[in-house]
């Protein structure tokens, strides 16, 4: 049997204040797969997270359970058992001459992108074998026409020559999408993707309409977020999380950090300097 890679996707594609169109992936080889599943299901039950976790879901009386199972996450991530992977836009950077086509398939235009360039699997296979990926995405936001077509779309990747010497292939009947409830990895991807979006977008400096303080909701998030990154900066000693992580000089290095960031910018673009966190009055 050939090897095979488990990659559950997540997005969130809502129109930040700087920042926007969040894709999120997490990787796991097929001989891992089981371990992790039970440890993060162990985890949760322990913790008493019977329902789905969510990053919407956090408030300050769950924060330590939260806390507590991006531990185990976190644990499997700077082992290198789960890759994890997070792409986003910035809205300075304005696209120039985009079709009507291209803007409206937007979304799917910047996943497939995700997909074939975030985790460097063109890198991963030095020994040649066949190597299967297995692709769940969370559920596609659209018709079931144009997830169908985005789904042989992504076939295409099959054919892509880098692909194709790297012995990296989809299977046609694995790419399905999934609900999320169902699966621990993609629930804990989550979290970590909305972490990332609420911190880039400035929104643990929200304070409700009216109110001198902030909720403590925001509270407990920015205190989740911020236990995130100093796990993250375990691996990367002062991470950058609004820039493209850096390959150190290796562009094997697009597989074999164990997580990364992609700032996404288009071949042409122009630069709205007032959409900056520089000229924001907050």
């Amino acid at each position: 049997m050939s090897k095979e890679y488990i990659i559950d996707c997540d997005e969130s594609i809502g129109k930040g204040r700087f920042f926007s169109h969040f894709y999120g992936g997490a990787l796991v080889r097929s001989q891992d797969l089981r371990e992790v599943q039970k440890v993060l299901i162990a985890k949760k039950n322990d913790l008493n997270l019977h329902n789905e976790v969510k990053w919407s879901k956090v408030t300050y009386q769950y924060l330590d359970k939260y806390i507590d199972l991006m531990e185990a996450f976190f644990d499997f991530i700077e082992a290198d058992i789960v890759k994890t992977r997070v792409m986003f836009t910035q809205n300075c950077n304005i696209p120039n001459n985009l079709s009507t086509e291209q803007d409206h398939n937007e979304y799917f235009l910047l996943y497939y992108q995700f997909i074939k360039h975030a985790f460097g699997l063109q890198h991963s296979n030095s020994e040649q074998e066949r190597i299967r990926v297995r692709l769940y995405l969370d559920d596609l936001p659209d018709t079931r026409e144009k997830a169908a077509s985005f789904k042989n779309f992504l076939l295409g990747l099959n054919k892509n020559p880098q692909f194709q010497n790297a012995g990296i292939f989809l299977d046609k009947n694995q790419i399905a999408e999934i609900k999320s409830h169902d699966h621990p990895v993609l629930q804990c991807l989550d979290v970590v993707l909305g972490a990332m979006q609420f911190r880039l977008n400035n929104k643990h400096k929200e304070k409700p309409d009216g109110a001198r303080y902030r909720a403590k909701r925001t509270i407990a998030k920015e205190k989740l977020y911020i236990h995130i990154y100093q796990r993250i900066s375990k691996i990367y000693p002062r991470f950058n999380i609004g820039v493209n992580t850096s390959v150190r000089g290796d562009i094997t290095n697009r597989w074999f950090h164990p997580y990364r960031h992609w700032l996404f910018k288009p071949e042409d673009f122009s630069v709205d300097t007032s959409k900056t966190k520089s000229n924001s009055k907050i």
